[in-house]
């Protein structure tokens, strides 16, 4: 069986900053140890070279990523109103990074981590982090692992964390999409949803708890639009989309479709997804050959459970124990109409 290429990148405080190299002639994939970010996807197939996600071309540049470029962000993706929670008799106060809240699993979550990495063979590999009970406030030690796959034209990553003690955990994968190779924005770019419910935000972006209906709104995606009609004055939609509940799961809820038919189905177990037309994306980083970072440069498409879950008592639960670890499965499907 053939290995994935692992490639360092330099000692960072003493650790090494590692790139695993997947490919099976359809797709190559580059993914790092820091923060298990998912670099570089590129589609190969009939002498195609084209990125389908945005990078930094300095490997170094993820360790000032404040807009989470690729990263599994957690232990709960989303921002926690006041950065704080209840559970059971015990109050919970966590380390804030984002105004009075806390976003992404806070200033130490696991998009600045570096995880151990796991070559299983040339179209797979597997990220381990142990998360100690107290880091960034939260209760119970956790054993995250991401296993990343090719599959024909499809990427899948597995997600898992087994606590030690009842605990929020709410992964997401943070990737911004382009299907044009990231050479110009994506508002031409068409997103179907399966969802007819949102989230209403706070004046702060949390969720407060309502879930709206999405008929006659913008947002309402599920006989698809662009992402132009989505956010009509390029201003930047940061919005939170409910599934259908009786869904079928296993099935496709989302496309996402470019101007020249380049399509990436999404395949997710989760109950929503953050929708993010990533309008406040840092110019200055640079990208990846033959791309230009900036705003409305990518798609952020997160599915997750909902945010700020630990403080609605009406939203799923989040909170993984012993006897329930949490699992995640995301599948991309590429491929042309």
């Amino acid at each position: 069986m053939n290995m994935a290429q692992i490639v360092n990148h330099g000692l960072h405080e003493g650790q090494m900053l590692k790139e695993v190299r997947l490919h099976n002639g359809a797709l190559s994939l580059s993914l790092l140890n820091l923060g298990a970010v998912t670099r570089d996807l590129r589609l190969l197939q009939d002498g195609a070279d084209l990125p389908l996600v945005l990078g930094f071309s300095d490997p170094a540049a993820y360790f000032d990523n404040p807009g989470y470029l690729g990263v599994i962000a957690g232990r709960v993706a989303g921002r926690i109103k006041n950065a704080q929670f209840a559970l059971g008799e015990t109050h919970y106060r966590l380390d804030v990074n984002e105004g009075n809240d806390q976003l992404h699993g806070g200033p130490r979550g696991l998009a600045r981590v570096l995880w151990d990495v796991e070559p299983i063979s040339d179209t797979e590999a597997r990220f381990r982090y142990d998360s100690p009970a107290g880091e960034n406030g939260f209760p119970g030690d956790v054993a995250f692992c991401v296993t990343v796959r090719l599959d024909g034209l499809a990427v899948e990553y597995d997600m898992t964390a087994r606590v030690s003690a009842p605990t929020p955990i709410s992964l997401a994968q943070h990737n911004y999409y382009n299907l044009t190779g990231g050479r110009s924005p994506i508002w031409d770019h068409r997103l179907q949803v399966d969802a007819s419910r949102y989230l209403l935000p706070d004046d702060t972006n949390v969720p407060n708890g309502e879930i709206a209906e999405l008929d006659g709104t913008r947002y309402d995606m599920r006989f698809g639009r662009s992402l132009g009609a989505l956010d009509p004055t390029h201003l930047g939609s940061n919005v939170n989309l409910v599934f259908d509940p009786d869904r079928d799961r296993g099935l496709p809820v989302a496309t996402l479709t470019a101007p020249t038919g380049l399509q990436m189905v999404v395949t997710s177990d989760q109950v929503g997804a953050q929708i993010y037309t990533a309008t406040s994306l840092d110019p200055h980083q640079g990208g990846l050959p033959g791309q230009a970072l900036g705003p409305a440069m990518g798609l952020c498409f997160e599915p997750q459970g909902f945010p700020n879950a630990v403080n609605q008592r009406d939203f799923p639960s989040v909170i993984a124990t012993p006897e329930s670890p949490y699992v995640q499965k995301l599948r991309l499907d590429f491929g042309w109409i």
